[in-house]
This record gives structure tokens, sequence and C-alpha cells, in this order.
């Protein structure tokens, strides 16, 4: 399985010389956290802390890929999608799914924990805010790599190259602190208030 998931990946990474787009997001200006996400480093502050001598991009290896790939399908498998306001009678609450139920931004958090704790360095992980195809606040999880930024996400079970997912990106955790956020060229100045998908 780890052959055919580098085989894709560089079929993938070919495939990219077609795209005017590059491999990575852009950082543009810095932009304002969702409150979701200041609560949740309130709650943990560790979580967006950010060791600068950590690296921020990460060599793109078979057994990343695989990593990569085990992560977002077992994760996206283990969970059980409800909305923030179904599950806490809240708009926008951003947590470890710990009973097994949650949304968007929850999935990728998990994802992100379980990938801190294989070794992977938190500045390289970044949680990503984007306008879905039905132009709704969604949430992925960018990990950035020699050979392009990645997206996890729970509404593919594909690990994707961010050219080949139909979102629109708007905003990321700064790798200079994990705390701030920053917008993404040609993304739009604007505050998604929640996310939800």
């Amino acid at each position: 399985m780890g052959r055919r998931i580098w085989i894709v990946l560089a079929l993938l990474l070919s495939a990219m010389s077609s795209v005017n787009a590059g491999p990575h997001l852009f950082r543009d200006d810095e932009a304002p956290p969702l409150p979701g996400w200041v609560e949740f480093c309130n709650r943990n502050p560790d979580e967006c802390s950010v060791d600068l001598r950590q690296p921020e991009t990460l060599p793109m290896t078979e057994d990343l890929a695989a990593l990569l790939s085990s992560v977002n399908l077992s994760v996206n498998r283990a969970l059980i999608p409800v909305t923030d306001h179904s599950h806490w009678g809240v708009v926008d609450l951003w947590s470890y799914p710990t009973d097994g139920l949650g949304d968007c931004e929850d999935y990728q958090l998990l994802k992100r924990r379980m990938l801190i704790d294989a070794g992977l360095p938190r500045r390289a992980l970044r949680m990503t805010v984007v306008i879905d195809e039905n132009g709704e606040g969604h949430a992925v999880l960018t990990v950035r790599t020699a050979q392009g930024d990645f997206i996890l996400d729970n509404l593919d079970n594909e690990v994707k190259l961010w050219t080949k997912t139909p979102y629109r990106f708007l905003k990321r955790q700064a790798s200079f602190n994990t705390g701030r956020w920053v917008t993404i060229e040609n993304g739009a100045e604007v505050l998604v208030g929640s996310v939800g998908n």
C-alpha cells in the first residue's frame, strides 16, 4: 500500500506542471484568528506555541505520505460528523472530539495532534480555513512539504495537493506563531465567523 501511495503522490506532483498555481500556499497579510481558535488556545496554550527551531517544511517521503494517508483515513472513519450547534448548543467550538463526535475543525485538530504525537513538527502543520463548493466556511489541515502543501480533510479520504481541492483558501496559522493567522494570497479578506462541515 505504501508504494501505491508514493506512486499516486508522484503522479499528482507531475500533474502540477499544468497547473498555474504553485505547490505552496503563499502568505499575504496577518489576519485575525477565528474566535473558536482563540478559545481553543486559551484552553490549550501548548497547542498554540511554536518552536522556531522546528522546520516549517518537511521532505515528502514514502513514510510521510503513508502516515498522512493513514491518519486522515482513520480519523475520518472514526468520528461521527455533527455541528457544534447540535453537539454543544453553540455556533463554534474548537475542541478535541473525545466523545467520537465533531465537526470539521475537530477532525483536523485530532489529525494534527496525532501527527505531532508521531513526531512531526507542529510548525509544519497548519490549521487552514477555506470556502467550500457550497460557499460555506470549512477547516482543513495543511501539511507543508518541500513538494507542496498537502491537505487533510474530513470531506475527502485522499490526501491531496492544495491545488487539487475544490476550495478557495482564505487563511491559516502563521509559521512564526501558531496562535497567529495570516491571509492566503488572493484569499478574500473575510473573517469567517464559524466553520462547520
